[in-house]
This record gives structure tokens, C-alpha cells and sequence, in this order.
């Protein structure tokens, strides 16, 4: 199949990354493993063997009229530890390559179907300069935008790092939730040719 490219021209692609059914089951799936891999899983409390003090019995078991108690630091006692406690742990889930690569093909053939992937010959800037971004992407009639270019262009990023919803990867740090996450994808012909490889 051909792919029109924005300033003149055609491309030809692999069907079998362009022309491929929407699985919408496997595109949320490799979405939610990936958010899920971001979580830092750091979050933490203290049981009540954790928490400072509590050794002594507060007072006699028997005999003051009040309910016995072995240890001030109960959870439920005010500054005691917490019943079940949250520990530091690792939210990742396992997604086979096979099936990422599945997810990431199906969400490019569908934003071909909903004319949301802008192909260019070539997309940089001269210098790191955000209204140079700003003018460029008004050319285009991009305002909701992910750029993917073939390599980590640092111009490109630095340029696109202060402008709403705009974002700018490589081919190499493409992932579903950018991809999803966006009004159109913004993509040169050689990024195309480099996300073919990968995922024929």
C-alpha cells in the first residue's frame, strides 16, 4: 500500500504494519502494562511493629474498668501503626514482545484509517527555538501532536518541550501511550522506514 506524503508525493508500506485490523482488547492491554511499568511503587507505611514505642503494657490487664491492652502502638490507637500497611513493591506486568509489537502495529493502522498520521520528508529545526516549533506545526494545522523522527533529534525535543500537548521521540522510545495519546502523529519518511524494521 502507499501513504501520501504531506509535501508532495508517495509512500509505499508493509501492509502488515499499515493495514492492520484495530485490536482494541490488545492495544489497552500493552497501554496499561506500560503505565503500569512507569509506577514508581515506592509508597510505604509502618505496621505496628515498625512504629517507635509501644514496648511497655500501658497499664495492668486487670482491675482499672478499662478494655486490656498489651501495646500502645495498635492500629487502633491514635500514632499507632496501620493495619495493613502499604510497602514499597513492583506494579510492572508482563506483555510478550510478539503482543507489544502486535498492539504498537494496530495502533498505527488505525491512525492511517483516521487520517491522523502526517507523513513528511524530512521535520528539524536549525536551532533549539520554540516559536520556530510553533510555526512549523501551524503549517502543518497540528495542534495535538506526537513527532517522531528517526533518531533522538535535540533540537526537536528542546524545541517542543515547552508547547501544550506536543511531544517529540525517536523511533526508539516510541510506546503505545503516545501514540494513543494524541490528535495526529507527526512522522518523516525515514522514522517510517526505521518502524518497519522493527515491526515486520
Amino acid at each position: 500500500m502507499e501513504l501520501q506524503i504531506t509535501n508532495g508525493g508517495s509512500l509505499k508500506v508493509d501492509e502488515a504494519v499499515f493495514a492492520k485490523d484495530f485490536n482494541e482488547a490488545l492495544v489497552h492491554q500493552a497501554v496499561v502494562a506500560y503505565m503500569a511499568g512507569g509506577r514508581s511503587g515506592t509508597k510505604a507505611q509502618k505496621t505496628r511493629s515498625e512504629v517507635s514505642g509501644g514496648g511497655a503494657k500501658p497499664w495492668r490487664q486487670k482491675g482499672t474498668g478499662r478494655a486490656r491492652a498489651g501495646t500502645s502502638r495498635g492500629p487502633i490507637w491514635r500514632s499507632g501503626g496501620v493495619t495493613f500497611a502499604a510497602k514499597p513493591r513492583d506494579f510492572s506486568q508482563k506483555l510478550n514482545k510478539k503482543m507489544y509489537r502486535a498492539a504498537i502495529r494496530s495502533i498505527f493502522s488505525e491512525l492511517v484509517r483516521q487520517d491522523r498520521l502526517i507523513i513528511v520528508d524530512e521535520f528539524s529545526i536549525e536551532a533549539p527555538k520554540t516559536q520556530a516549533m510553533i510555526a512549523k506545526l501551524a503549517a502543518l494545522e497540528c495542534n495535538n501532536v506526537l513527532i517522531v523522527t528517526d533518531n533522538d533529534d535535540k533540537n526537536v525535543y528542546l524545541s517542543s518541550r515547552n508547547i501544550p500537548y506536543c511531544e517529540a521521540l525517536g523511533v526508539s522510545a516510541l510506546n503505545p501511550v503516545s501514540l494513543v495519546g494524541h490528535d495526529k502523529v507527526l512522522i518523516t519518511t525515514a522514522a517510517v522506514t526505521k518502524v518497519q524494521e522493527w515491526l515486520s
